[in-house]
């Protein structure tokens, strides 16, 4: 790059500037697919905006949020100011009312003692249940449009509540294809992590798939292995009349795969599949790195070929006596 090369300089923009209300500026602008979906790639869930402004009691949610991948519910709660008290109540009140397991804080400044609230409910509460505290910001350079910028400040520590939860249920060593299992999946994280995807790398565990979702209740995307069988498979699990309407593009799909799929179809069950395998030596390191290579990569193709489809579709539209 040339020496003399001028470079822009960021600028904080005060967030009144973007929006001047919570309530009718900033909320309905989290809940457009963008917004929505740059929170999502913040705290690593596939998220999908169910209502704004919810009623909870006499009490109103700001965004009552899905995650596509469990299908539980979501709770965002938005402050434009530094967090206080009455928040933090808000957001407690309005996941108890829900029966929510997520919930999600989002605010001008945190100072420390809110911070360390959040951490501490991730400490003590089950490991299904998830705090997250983010700083929202806008940023510009010159005289660009403000982007938004959010800064996780809190979130939970899933590796040490899983540790802790499995000590308390009298869990012993893994061993054997378990212990393999937590091997592969932590090599598939180091992996991921020097990758170009954007997926998040999950913890290691004792169980033959991870999961992620794919922008769609009723459909997530698993990575899979058979330790013992020694393959790896990228699986897109999905609702039957997702499955039937997906499999009128069946062609077009594999082709922009690059591979031909094993389409499941499994009436009258909760889910039905569509995978492709890929079998090699799992104890040699070299054939190891090159079938998680193939794993992530596979699942990123699954990923670009699926998500824009599945978000287009109407489940209403599959007649079963048509099939």
């Amino acid at each position: 790059m040339p020496s003399n090369e001028t470079f822009g300089r960021l600028e904080q923009v005060p967030l009144r500037e973007g929006w001047g209300r919570e309530d009718s500026d900033f909320t309905p602008w989290l809940a457009q697919e963008d917004a929505i979906g740059l929170l999502s790639e913040t705290i690593g869930l596939e998220l999908e905006v169910l209502q704004e402004e919810a009623s909870v009691g006499p009490f109103r949610a700001d965004i009552v949020a899905r995650d596509t991948l469990s299908g539980s519910l979501v709770v965002i709660e938005n402050q434009l100011e530094r967090t206080d008290h009455s928040h933090l109540g808000q957001t407690l009140t309005y996941a108890a009312g829900l029966d929510a397991i997520t919930m999600v804080w989002i605010a001008a400044r945190f100072t420390e003692e809110h911070r360390a609230a959040l951490d501490w409910l991730n400490r003590i509460t089950h490991e299904e249940f998830r705090f997250f505290g983010i700083e929202i910001q806008l940023w510009r350079i010159g005289e660009s449009s403000p982007a938004p910028k959010f800064n996780l400040v809190a979130q939970p520590n899933d590796w040490s509540k899983s540790v802790r939860e499995t000590a308390k249920s009298g869990g012993t060593k893994l061993t054997g294809a378990k212990q393999a299992q937590v091997e592969f999946w932590a090599d598939f994280g180091t992996a991921l992590e020097a990758s170009s995807s954007r997926r998040k790398v999950p913890k290691p565990q004792a169980s033959s798939w991870v999961g992620y979702g794919i922008g769609r209740t009723g459909a997530g995307l698993f990575p899979t292995v058979g330790v013992t069988e020694n393959w790896v498979m990228v699986k897109l699990g999905v609702s039957e009349p997702l499955f039937h309407l997906l499999s009128r593009d069946k062609d077009q799909i594999e082709q922009e795969i690059g591979a031909s799929l094993d389409w499941r179809a499994k009436p009258n069950r909760k889910e039905s599949s569509i995978e492709v395998r890929r079998s090699g030596d799992l104890s040699a390191p070299a054939e190891r790195r090159a079938l998680i290579r193939w794993l992530i990569q596979t699942s990123d193709r699954f990923d670009q070929a699926f998500r824009p489809r599945l978000k287009a579709l109407d489940e209403a539209d599959w007649d079963p006596d048509q099939e």
